[in-house]
Formats: C-alpha cells, structure tokens, sequence
C-alpha cells in the first residue's frame, strides 16, 4: 500500500509517519502532485496557522489537487480545517470539501484547548471497534461547527465537530497520531478503507 503524507511545511509530519510505521506501513512524505496522485491513502496533515498554511498550498498548487483526489484522504487538526469552506483565522478561504466554516471559541473558556477529551456520536467506518467516549487528544483553538458532514462529536464550550466525513474525504479535530491506542486503531481503520 503506498500512502503519502502531503509534505507543504505545515505538519506534524514525523509523529504521523512513526504512527504509520508502528502499524507496520510505511509513509513517504512528498509535495510531488504525481506521488500524491498515485497513493493508495492520503494524509493531509496541518499544525499552524490557517492562512500561511493555506498559502503554502496555494504557492504549490496543492489547493487545486487536493479537492480532486479520488483515493481516502485523512485531514488531521489543521488539515481538517483547510478542506472546511473557510476559517475565521487569518480570514482563510478553504478547500470547500467539507460544507461547514470554522469559528474560534470565544472568550469564555481557555484557548487553546489542549489535551484529552471524549468522542462521540461516532458514524463511519473510521471509528470501526472504537467506543463511545473514547479520549482522544486535542490542541485547537478554533473548530468545525455541527454539520451534516459531521461524523463524530466532542464538548468544549459546546458541541462540535470531533471529525468529519464526506464521500472519500474524512477529517479529525484531534490527533490521532498522539491519541495512545484509540488513535493508533482509527489510522488503522483509515488505512483499511477501501
């Protein structure tokens, strides 16, 4: 199985390629539009912030292919932000693939928020075997509203979107790389979606 780590200098792309290797895969990181054209999976991860990252997809083209890949693709913190329709940081226009626009929590809870929380309302095959209010782990200052594209839930503040899913699209708020066993079983659910 080839998969491809899109590799746009704005990742937490070594926890994301050891999480790989400990399911016994190897990952190649690469910006080449052929490499990630040609991949069984795609990991779009993301640490940072909105509009830099996104202009880095911009410069490379990255914004125009992203959408079009027909093979499962996992967005992870940041990489599920920028396949939303836009970000409230840095005013962001986003890859359109998720129909929902991300917010910032305001001001009455600590921002970020970091560190573990429960899932729930689990609906896809990423969370195959994994419980109801699981933990999972988090550093976010900014997130995905209710949607119809959500396909997990977490409470910070309120209710929002844990994760989100559409068509061979899916993303997480949380890490799933850091996320101890769960996480190590939904990247294994993700590289077993055909």
């Amino acid at each position: 199985m080839k998969i491809v780590i899109i590799n746009y200098g704005a990742g937490n792309i070594q926890s994301i390629k050891f999480a790989i290797q400990r399911l016994g895969y190897e990952a190649q990181l690469s910006d080449d539009v052929d490499e990630i054209k040609a991949a069984d999976k795609v990991i779009f991860p993301g640490v940072g912030e909105a509009s830099s990252a996104m202009a880095k997809l911009r410069a490379s083209g990255l914004n125009k292919i992203i959408p079009e890949l027909k093979q499962p693709v996992l967005g992870i913190c940041l990489g599920m932000q920028l396949m939303c329709n836009s970000s409230e940081e840095g005013n962001t226009v986003g890859l359109g693939i998720f129909d929902v626009d991300v917010v910032k929590f305001s001001n009455a809870v600590k921002v970020p928020q970091i560190g573990w929380n429960q899932i729930t309302n689990l609906k896809s095959d990423l969370f195959n075997d994994v419980a109801e209010k699981e933990h999972i782990y988090l550093v976010h200052s900014y997130y995905a509203p209710l949607c119809d594209a959500t396909i997990a839930q977490s409470e910070y503040e309120l209710k929002y979107s844990a994760a989100l899913g559409k068509d061979n699209f899916y993303g997480t708020q949380f890490h799933p790389e850091k996320s101890s066993v769960i996480g190590k079983k939904i990247i294994a659910n993700f590289l077993s979606i055909k």
